[in-house]
């Protein structure tokens, strides 16, 4: 018989207490669930809801569990684990990961056999941070880690092309958005090549965080294949957790007599103002609306970026640790 623990406050009933209870289901044939006590749980939550709702909820969520369990209320972070000679196994969230070893070798020394750790990812919330119980406590999200404020974005430019399309893009994946955007300063070239676009995306990103809950970078940069210069550009993302996601969009090859020009050394600007007496700002459709006939913009080319460098956002349970 795989006996299994698992532990926690349950302050709230949320989808990380819920993937936590169900990994000791799925690797136990039974499993003992150690419920903080109002007194224990009182020393580290600002906020508590009564144990007596507690167990109910937790009660009512395992009603549909066909293995048998037990229910205890513990005083410390051991509860049973030193006492119980029948667990071998426990589950665990990465938070309390290192404190479970430690009480696992105490066991150990005891003769009771070490146990071993199952550990398991924390579950993100839409800002993909973890979702918690203080957090839905205090209504920024809710037990599924749906934000139930706007998603807050802060864009590393005062760029109206860059902060529209952040904009739109972050309104499409969560429909309440707040984006503002801040000009910053990054070590790349006013005019960056090869791994310096990204390099500049990823520095912007970072440098306008702050508070938000993501800080966007978005950088437009010239690549070189076979011979000949693409125009590409990267966005960057950077969230609470300190992860970077990056993603560029579609790139466009240069005229060859542009191409020409910045190999001397000339901005993108200054050869499209030589050559097309065309102004590149940033702020319009820029060389690739000229070089369309207005077919493709130089916003869309942005939204493509933003979207790519948010597809790990978007599908967290395919590209974050599990």
């Amino acid at each position: 018989m795989n006996k299994v623990g698992v532990g926690g406050t349950f302050n709230v009933l949320h989808r990380g207490h819920r993937a936590l209870l169900d990994k000791a289901f799925e690797v136990g044939d039974e499993v003992a669930i150690g419920v903080m006590s109002d007194a224990y749980a009182a020393k580290s939550k600002k906020q508590l809801v009564p144990l007596d709702q507690r167990l109910s909820a937790l009660r009512s969520y395992l009603s549909s569990k066909v293995k048998p369990f037990t229910i205890n209320v513990i005083e410390d972070a051991a509860g049973n684990l030193l006492s119980d000679p029948a667990l071998n196994a426990l589950v665990v969230s990465p938070e309390s990961f290192t404190a479970a070893e430690r009480l696992s070798k105490v066991r150990a020394e005891r003769g009771l056999g070490e146990l071993r750790l199952h550990r398991i990812g924390y579950v993100l919330a839409d800002d993909c941070t973890p979702i918690s119980s203080s957090r839905v406590l205090e209504g920024e999200i809710d037990l599924e880690g749906r934000m139930l404020r706007a998603m807050r974005a802060c864009v590393g430019s005062d760029n109206p092309v860059k902060l529209q399309a952040a904009t739109n893009v972050l309104a499409r994946i969560y429909g309440n958005v707040e984006v503002t955007g801040h000009r910053v300063s990054v070590n790349v070239p006013s005019e960056p090549w090869g791994e310096d676009v990204e390099r500049g995306a990823v520095e912007r990103a970072r440098k306008v965080l702050g508070s938000a809950d993501f800080g966007i970078g978005i950088e437009a940069g010239i690549f070189e294949r076979k011979g000949d210069l693409y125009d590409v550009q990267y966005c960057a993302v950077v969230d609470k957790m300190n992860r970077v996601t990056v993603g560029h969009g579609s790139g466009f090859k240069y005229p060859s007599q542009v191409s020409e020009l910045l190999r001397k050394g000339a901005t993108v600007g200054e050869a499209f103002k030589q050559l097309y007496d065309l102004e590149k700002s940033g702020r319009g459709n820029g060389a690739i609306g000229f070089l369309t006939h207005g077919m493709l913009k130089r916003s869309e080319l942005t939204e493509q970026a933003v979207v790519a460098a948010m597809v790990p956002r978007m599908r967290k349970e395919l590209y974050f640790e599990a």
